[in-house]
């Protein structure tokens, strides 16, 4: 079936999530879309495949959880506006406790046959290397956290700042029947059931003290990749390779992704794990399982050298080795206005990763958002901004506005990439939070979680109204 609009394409720079997810928000809206994507002419150093929306990290979307956490109120959010993105995950799910992981092969090529199958959108495979001709009078960039050095340097000239950049890694895949399951076992932590899950999500792999001294010695001093190209560059807090957080302090790892608490070994209930690495499930079929947490810079050899040291995994046999590479991302407060549009030039907006979000889903709502913007200013409208309550207002709110400037420095930008958390979110009104029926005492982390509670009710209310409205 062909589907035919009277409306002027908008053109959109970039596959990813964020890309994909603005085009098929726009073809909602029955607006033709152009997007343009390099990989199948150029490749980046991250990418495996020419799919659109092709995962290059980590499986995981994180909590799925809409009651008390707040990517959940993001899933949830996305699920209410129509997402391709969340769709396509949803049905390509894989157990992980409570969080929705998905098979990353399967869902890109769900995302990819989405989109090729839409009348209303036209992909086009090639590199664009400057930003958009005047005759793309809307055009949306999504070009992500690998932007090609052409229109890189052309958004540069253009805003008259040098975009920031920060390191990115990503995990190892291991070959989930080369793994010692004498000494391993599944289980989610405290059991938690997820979607799609059982409550034993994921392979377990338990360390003592000696076994855990050794091997974080091996992190500390193994070959790591050298970048001084990129000398100077930061870490994003969010994703430090392993061997970085070994280096900050020997306990560190035990209070971080290799924490026992909530995990019994199956094969020996009685003693406590001084450590735990986790695998969980990355592919449909389960003979995939990614390292969770072991994002790296380790060289190829010192990776299947000192991941081998973890009990369980002597024998392990990689699918991909860790990897790392560099993000960039535009200083969004300064140079974008509420709607992602470029100050300097109408028309012209940005969405993802270069924005300064940090994360799946956080770049795929604002490619959400830059779409349904675009789409109401393509029909002569002016478009309609989410609530600040809304975890879509919170992180557009951060994006274009809600960074602070010190006094002491003010030449010095201090907007860096975020992920979706209740700290973005406007605090409830005075004396909301109320003792509930029947409990005696109310303790400051009952509260919390209660708090989480009517924050996360109160942006799923206000989103559906602003969904509704905007309609």
């Amino acid at each position: 079936m062909t589907q035919t609009s009277t409306h002027s394409p908008i053109h959109i720079i970039g596959g990813g999530l964020a890309g994909s997810e603005a085009a098929w928000q726009i073809a909602k809206a029955g607006i033709p879309v152009i997007l343009h994507e390099m990989r199948g002419v150029r490749g980046t150093d991250a990418h495996k495949t020419d799919d659109l929306a092709e995962l290059v990290c980590s499986n995981s979307f994180r909590s799925d959880d809409a009651t008390s956490n707040a990517v959940g109120v993001l899933h949830a959010e996305m699920r209410l506006a129509g997402s391709l993105i969340m769709a396509s995950a949803d049905a390509n799910q894989v157990p992980a406790g409570g969080a929705l992981a998905v098979d990353r092969d399967g869902f890109s090529q769900a995302v990819t046959k989405a989109i090729a199958d839409n009348p209303l959108i036209t992909v086009v495979r090639e590199e664009v290397q400057g930003l958009p001709p005047a005759d793309w009078d809307q055009a949306i960039i999504a070009t992500g956290p690998l932007t090609a050095p052409g229109l890189a340097d052309a958004i540069r000239a253009e805003t008259g700042a040098d975009a920031l950049a920060f390191f990115d890694a990503i995990a190892p895949i291991v070959h989930t029947d080369s793994i010692d399951m004498d000494i391993c076992w599944f289980q989610s932590r405290y059991d938690k059931v997820g979607p799609g899950g059982t409550g034993k999500d994921y392979i377990n792999c338990p360390m003592d003290e000696a076994q855990y001294n050794a091997f974080v010695d091996a992190l500390v001093s193994g070959d790591k990749t050298g970048f001084k190209e990129w000398e100077g560059t930061p870490y994003f807090d969010g994703c430090l390779p392993i061997e970085v957080m070994a280096e900050r302090g020997r306990e560190t790892l035990r209070h971080g992704p290799m924490k026992p608490m909530g995990l019994t070994n199956a094969h020996n209930p009685g003693v406590k794990a001084y450590a735990v690495v986790q695998l969980r499930q990355d592919n449909a079929l389960g003979t995939l399982y990614n390292m969770v947490g072991f994002q790296t810079k380790l060289k190829y050899g010192a990776q299947a050298e000192v991941f081998r040291m973890i009990p369980g995994l002597q024998n392990a046999e990689f699918a991909r080795l860790g990897g790392l590479h560099r993000n960039t991302y535009i200083n969004s407060p300064t140079l974008l206005d509420p709607s992602l549009t470029l100050k300097s030039r109408p028309g012209l907006r940005f969405a993802g990763q270069i924005t300064g979000c940090e994360g799946y889903v956080e770049s795929a709502s604002i490619g959400l958002l830059a779409g349904r913007f675009a789409a109401a200013e393509r029909k002569g409208a002016t478009p309609s901004l989410p609530p600040v309550t809304t975890a879509f207002g919170a992180l557009l709110n951060h994006i274009t506005g809600g960074h602070i400037v010190s006094d002491d420095e003010p030449g010095k930008r201090s907007f860096q990439p975020m992920n979706i958390n209740f700290g973005l979110f406007p605090l409830l009104e005075p004396g909301a939070i109320v003792k509930p029926e029947g409990v005696k005492r109310f303790r400051g982390k009952d509260k919390t979680i209660v708090k989480k509670q009517m924050v996360a009710a109160r942006a799923l209310d206000d989103c559906a109204a602003w969904l509704a409205a905007s309609a």
